[in-house]
């Protein structure tokens, strides 16, 4: 219910929760799970806050903290949607306002992503090849292939011997768990694809998608902003004004911006959307990060070790940075920004972020938008 800020500010509450206050775990096991997130695709607060769960009470507490974690802002976002459905958005001024609000907060989080995961000239290179094969051939499967390329001149190109970490830690999974879960994992990510082109029905479409989702973005946050995009709004299912809307809101509630899926799958068409497609969406997301842990955590010594590994999601970290970059063009700014108002608005917004919360700046937003649009 507190944890406003991103994924960032995120694990800044989870340090002072679990190792300074409550103290179940060590600065070392804090720094090996949150090394475990960022390698793996997906929320990576949200998996901090699983493996946590996992290393106190095994699956269930996985479970247990995904759900306290997770649940506040997805019924929030879901009731959003639920009012949404039958209201105006195209011609509210608030509606204006939250677009514009969005497109500040995904200007900031491609800046100082940029800083973090696009340090120096060949990450640099990296992300603006991203953002051109984005911008050039729009759509899922480019980005899909993007990340995939990007990984393998990563694995190449960025190999630091003796950069791996020592291991500190111990997780209560099995190794059939493991296997059961990795190929689940794949199945899924293979065969969801393939049943959906069948024409099966709305339910494994909504299913594959937010499932593609979560299983090929790294690090959360925003970066899984152009996957959606492409997802729901490519396909027809959600109206741009409504997905930059529910996006923009999205900023000024607590816990994981993952659960903005649950807003998407409410207010989809058709069906199943409302608080069904809601559930369906929302659990599609975050099952990928499931699986993967299920299969990582017990061999995590292995993985761990090889340099390879990290220098891959080096170059996939960079790529995103582009992938982002090229969302904040086109969809955000070619769909909120029609003149030089909504550009100064936009600006002002941009600058707001600077010293006052997300929260806070979305709030403004929808306000003066209302009375400004």
């Amino acid at each position: 219910m507190t944890s406003f800020g991103g994924p960032v500010a995120h694990i800044g509450y989870f340090r002072d929760e679990y190792v300074t206050r409550r103290r179940w775990l060590g600065e070392e096991e804090f720094g090996e799970i949150v090394a475990l997130a960022h390698l793996l695709p997906g929320p990576s607060s949200s998996q901090v806050g699983i493996v946590i769960g996992m290393y106190r009470a095994g699956k269930l507490g996985g479970l247990a903290a995904w759900l306290g974690f997770t649940l506040p802002s997805a019924v929030a976002l879901t009731a959003l949607a639920l009012w949404a459905r039958g209201a105006d958005l195209e011609n509210a001024g608030w509606v204006q306002g939250l677009e514009l609000a969005a497109a500040a907060v995904v200007a900031a989080a491609v800046i100082g992503m940029r800083k973090a995961l696009a340090r120096g000239p060949a990450r640099l290179a990296l992300a603006a090849a991203a953002a051109a094969a984005a911008l050039l051939v729009p759509g899922s499967p480019v980005q899909a292939a993007t990340i995939l390329v990007a990984g393998a001149i990563g694995g190449l190109v960025f190999r630091r011997p003796g950069s791996a970490l020592p291991l500190t830690l111990r997780f209560p999974i099995g190794h059939r768990t493991a296997v059961t879960a990795a190929v689940a994992f794949c199945v899924l990510l293979v065969g969801l694809p393939v049943i959906a082109d069948l024409g099966a029905s709305h339910l494994i479409d909504l299913t594959e998608a937010f499932y593609r989702a979560g299983a090929l973005v790294f690090g959360g946050g925003h970066v899984v902003l152009p996957l959606l995009d492409d997802a729901v709004v490519g396909t027809g299912w959600v109206s741009q004004q409504a997905f930059l809307a529910g996006y923009g809101v999205a900023q000024a509630v607590p816990g994981p911006l993952f659960t903005f899926s649950a807003y998407l799958g409410a207010i989809a068409e058709p069906s199943p959307n409302g608080v069904a497609g809601a559930a369906i969406a929302l659990g599609a997301i975050f099952l990928p990060s499931f699986l993967l842990l299920g299969a990582v955590l017990p061999l995590w010594s292995a993985v761990r070790e090889r340099v390879v590994v990290q220098a891959a999601v080096a170059g996939i970290s960079a790529a995103v940075v582009g992938l982002l970059a090229a969302a904040l063009w086109d969809p955000v700014l070619r769909t909120s920004v029609h003149g030089v108002e909504e550009a100064l608005f936009a600006a002002a917004l941009f600058g707001l972020l600077r010293i006052a919360p997300p929260w806070m700046v979305v709030a403004v937003a929808a306000v003066a938008g209302e009375a400004l649009f």
